[in-house]
């Protein structure tokens, strides 16, 4: 066994859906990639679509980040080879009986969209292991290091990030398309095919309470917000009031703070928590389940732009939003992989479980 590539990511993802028809539905995603690479995602449960609430886990965004698309192909076999077996699931020391499998296909919409950046992957697997971003050339000027996007830069949260933060903060994003970083935003907010794939996907699932994003590296359990410290006290501090343009992405700092309900905050925690204390039960590995910023700050990536549609727009439902880093580097050897995928597919056993009751 090793890393799968593209057509194998995509293959898994077909055979699941042919092998679970009643289970298991397969989604084809509107738009194909610069490299005319179609995209496709899973939706796993026993009841009609529409009837249940859905959790959406999406991977595979970073190019270089290879391991995000096994964990996910992986934890969308072992649901549905258990529900259909009545076996339970077991990673290493942190189980789960067959009653509990039956809870998570029985009460939520499980949508697994394994792949969402081909392009960049099939690149980063063939000839720059390092790559991050889509392979779109649009913006390169014919320059090598100027093709692509960084996906995870291109939601629309706070993209004016000149104007959006503090001149002085470290935010990790770019408007050069030849940043060596690669994390160059794009053009405009959801100018990529693979960003409006995933707003397709949690538009197509009205009912979408819960999302999480697959990254690695750093051993973290992110929640919102990304942009700056959380605070519950003052609503006006929001990242749709321009009263506070320049004054965000500061740490330990009075200037900013971006408002989060409390309750949001706790029930966002608790998820975390629960996702790193099932991983650990596999074999000791310890995860920090914190808010995003804490790590740095950031914009324009899926977990705030997930949380922030329903400020945006109130007719939009809420969607608490994670980001899981997993692991120390960004291709471990595979005899390690197999282990953090277990390590990690428990952590999201146990999310879904907690998130369905």
């Amino acid at each position: 066994m090793s890393y799968l590539n593209i057509v194998e990511v995509e293959s898994a993802v077909a055979s699941l859906a042919t092998a679970f028809p009643h289970t298991c539905e397969l989604i084809d995603l509107p738009e194909r990639s610069f490299e005319g690479r179609a995209a496709h995602a899973l939706r796993i449960g026993t009841a009609e679509p529409g009837v249940n609430d859905a959790v959406v886990l999406i991977g595979g965004a970073h190019a270089r980040e290879w391991g995000s698309c096994e964990i996910l192909v992986n934890l969308a076999a072992d649901l549905l080879h258990a529900h259909s077996g009545g076996t339970g699931l077991t990673y290493g020391g942190t189980s789960f009986t067959s009653a509990q499998v039956h809870g998570i296909l029985d009460g939520l919409d499980v949508v697994v969209f394994p792949l969402v950046n081909p392009d960049g992957r099939h690149y980063s697997q063939t000839v720059d292991p390092m790559w991050r971003r889509n392979r779109n050339p649009a913006q390169s000027g014919g320059h090598p290091e100027a093709v692509g996007v960084d996906i995870n830069r291109n939601y629309d949260h706070l993209f004016d990030f000149e104007t959006a933060f503090h001149p002085n903060a470290p935010v990790r994003v770019s408007a050069d398309p030849a940043d060596p970083d690669q994390v160059y935003q794009g053009p405009s907010a959801f100018s990529e095919p693979e960003t409006r794939n995933v707003r397709w996907l949690l538009d197509e699932f009205p009912r979408t309470r819960w999302f999480v994003d697959v990254h690695s590296y750093t051993q973290d359990m992110l929640y919102v917000w990304g942009d700056d410290n959380n605070q519950s006290v003052d609503p006006t501090r929001n990242f749709r009031n321009p009263a506070f343009d320049g004054k965000r992405g500061l740490k330990q700092d009075l200037l900013y703070a971006e408002f989060v309900p409390k309750t949001d905050t706790d029930d966002s925690a608790v998820l975390a928590e629960q996702f790193c204390k099932a991983l650990r039960g596999v074999r000791g590995k310890n995860y920090t389940p914190q808010p995003a910023f804490d790590l740095y700050p950031t914009c324009g990536t899926s977990d705030d732009y997930a949380y922030a549609r329903h400020i945006v727009d109130p007719q939009k439902g809420k969607i608490l939003a994670f980001t899981v880093e997993w692991g120390k580097s960004f291709h471990p050897p595979w005899a390690e992989m197999e282990k953090i995928v277990l390590d990690v597919d428990a952590g999201l056993v146990q999310f879904c479980l907690t998130a369905g009751t």
